[in-house]
């Protein structure tokens, strides 16, 4: 997804719109913070193993699990709310690592132009609660405006608004010209992108910025995107020596590093620079594949966009030759890396389709990269939350983690499409779909 015009309002009323959600967040069930509620699930996958346990409950006190065992040997205590689940699968809520909470799926210039950071608020309070409701529980946004999405994330966590847990970027860096800049109004306008920096003093400058107005990643446009008017995927558009600049530096500062980059030069380049992770990785080429592998650099495909964008995209003709380029290569490109054993997490670019079909992206994974329907899901739950560095937090259903909770009527094992209609949600203990709580 581009980054949009969106700094033309003061961010000074952002707040207040985050706020208009806030009567929403009652509608879900609350535990006690004294008591426990018991999650009574028919089966449990473990992601690590693979292994689905039958009759299991989950006890969560307060935001975490507290322990998991045989339901027969849970009893439940005075006080306790229980959930049933019935026969439901249960497995570790989803991660989407590749997101744009805040933007809608609209591909007309002059709504491009139109945008604000206000529209970007409300945008963001909209579909964080359809994506949480979709079974994402956790979320890495990679570029908003006016810092949008960071303000989201704060108004998630104060429990203002219903939305999955966010690691925000904020503006997303790029070059005077390229993807991340404002490229659709001629000269006499002097737009430029929130993030553009262009030699390494600059990057490092927008680098402590970001992080300053409180990003929890940093994400940058190392290559030409499809979304962008007179850029090329296959050019590299950050140098070697601004992304090493801009990889050292928010690594000393604690962040990690996310590339948009189509070209193969800039996928090399971004993986050489300690980049921590690719984004779309469309021509991906033999040496990215092994700069990849040997330095551990995670690929984040965005597939299932281009189904969708088959189906029912309408893009504007200096879009559309650039989209088509892209979904003639790129499956085939990314099966490989993914064959050569480089590390996967799931991305989905959400926004360059509605949110809330973020579930078919593991459809995408086994079909067409030939993963296993538990490798996708890996994809989306230890492996997300490694490149998200929330091991401890999330990712899979072990105690002393945020009790982030979700069930499908079947087995996902046998079935990953069962992802996209996810019956049950709980996020840090709350149950938001799904479950009647009783006690």
């Amino acid at each position: 997804m581009r980054f949009r015009i969106g700094s033309l309002l003061p961010v000074v009323g952002l707040t207040l719109c985050l706020g208009l959600a806030q009567s929403v967040v009652g509608l879900a069930q609350s535990s006690s913070s004294a008591g426990r509620t018991l999650v009574r699930a028919g089966h449990l996958l473990d992601v690590h193993t693979g292994k689905i346990l039958d009759a299991q409950t989950i006890v969560v006190v307060g935001e975490t699990i507290q322990s998991i065992a045989p339901t027969a040997s849970t009893p439940a205590a005075a006080g306790d709310i229980v959930v049933d689940l019935g026969s439901m699968t249960v497995t570790p809520g989803l991660m989407d690592v590749h997101t744009h909470i805040t933007m809608a799926t609209e591909f007309d210039p002059y709504k491009e132009l139109t945008s604000t950071v206000a529209k970007e608020a409300i945008n963001g309070v909209v579909n964080a609660r359809v994506t949480l409701m979709a079974g994402f529980t956790s979320i890495r946004n990679v570029g908003a405006s006016g810092y949008a999405d960071i303000d989201l994330r704060d108004a998630i966590n104060a429990g203002q608004v219903v939305g999955p847990h966010i690691q925000a970027s904020g503006p997303a860096l790029g070059i005077t010209g390229g993807h991340c800049d404002e490229n659709l109004l001629p000269y006499q306008y002097h737009i430029v992108g929130e993030g553009v920096a262009d030699g390494i003093p600059a990057v490092q400058q927008k680098v402590r910025q970001n992080i300053k107005y409180g990003a929890d990643v940093i994400k940058i446009c190392a290559t030409g995107g499809v979304l962008s008017k007179g850029d090329s995927l296959q050019a590299s558009q950050y140098t070697r020596e601004e992304m090493k600049a801009i990889a050292e530096d928010a690594h000393r500062l604690g962040l990690k590093v996310a590339a948009h980059a189509h070209g193969a030069q800039g996928i090399l380049w971004a993986s050489e620079s300690g980049i921590d992770s690719i984004e779309h990785g469309s021509f991906v080429d033999a040496a990215g594949i092994a700069a990849m592998k040997k330095n551990g650099t995670y690929m984040v495909p965005t597939l299932y966009l281009e189904d969708w964008i088959i189906e029912f995209g309408h893009l504007p003709p200096f879009y559309q030759q650039k989209m088509k380029d892209t979904i003639a290569v790129a499956k085939p490109n990314i099966k490989k890396a993914y064959e050569a054993g480089v590390k996967f997490a799931l991305g989905t670019d959400a926004a360059v389709y509605p949110h809330g079909l973020n579930g078919h992206e593991l459809e995408v994974y086994v079909r067409d990269l030939g993963m296993t329907p538990l490798a996708a899901i890996q994809s989306g739950t230890i492996n997300a939350a490694d490149l998200m560095g929330w091991t401890d937090k999330t990712g899979s259903l072990d105690p002393g983690k945020w009790a982030d909770i979700i069930a499908v009527d079947g087995n996902p094992l046998q079935d990953v499409k069962l992802f996209q209609d996810v019956k049950f949600v709980m996020k840090s203990g709350v149950v938001y779909k799904g479950g009647n709580a009783a006690k």
